[in-house]
């Protein structure tokens, strides 16, 4: 995507990055992956809120924007709780997402590219994320595409459900 640039975020991104979530959402439970991410808007939940205020707040959270326009969002950070710990120094992928208009315009790739830089000008030597291991490890595979390998695997329960997790690395 010509002319992309990334700029901090602030709590007045976080309801387009809400946005972001419910529409990649809705386009989910349209191809039956309900599985991922749920049915329910994450504009409306108070906890996902909370969650997407806080990487504001702690100043990881990062926009991409095209032509002045948001298409992309990018918090960086510590592991989130549920992950396994580092074995050594790290920056944290906590989440990345792109404007379903965005898709396939390298937006996910030029965040990517932008939490490589800041792991480096951080010094540390890995670049760590989360995914979804469920919908036939097509998320792996986007982050395999992306120069990552898989780590450890988890899962998290969520109500009656668990949710399965793969930790993937990249090393600096």
């Amino acid at each position: 995507m010509s002319s992309l640039i990334i700029r901090p975020g602030t709590l007045d991104d976080v309801t387009t990055v809400l946005r972001f979530m419910d529409e990649a959402t809705a386009w989910l439970v349209s191809i039956g992956r309900t599985d991922q991410w749920g049915s329910e808007p994450h504009s409306t939940n108070p906890k996902r809120i909370a969650q997407m205020e806080g990487f504001a707040r702690a100043g990881g959270l990062w926009i991409a924007e095209a032509g002045g326009r948001p298409v992309g969002a990018l918090s960086v950070g510590e592991a989130l709780p549920y992950a396994p710990p580092a074995q050594e120094p790290e920056l944290y992928v906590q989440f990345l997402i792109s404007d379903r208009t965005a898709k396939g315009s390298g937006v996910g790739s030029a965040l990517l590219d932008h939490a490589r830089e800041q792991a480096r000008a951080l010094g540390v030597g890995v670049l760590r994320l989360d995914c979804f291991a469920g919908g036939e490890g097509a998320l792996i595979r986007y982050y395999e595409g992306q120069g990552f390998t898989r780590a450890e695997t988890f899962s998290v329960t969520q109500g009656e459900r668990d949710w399965p997790g793969q930790v993937m690395t990249q090393r600096l």
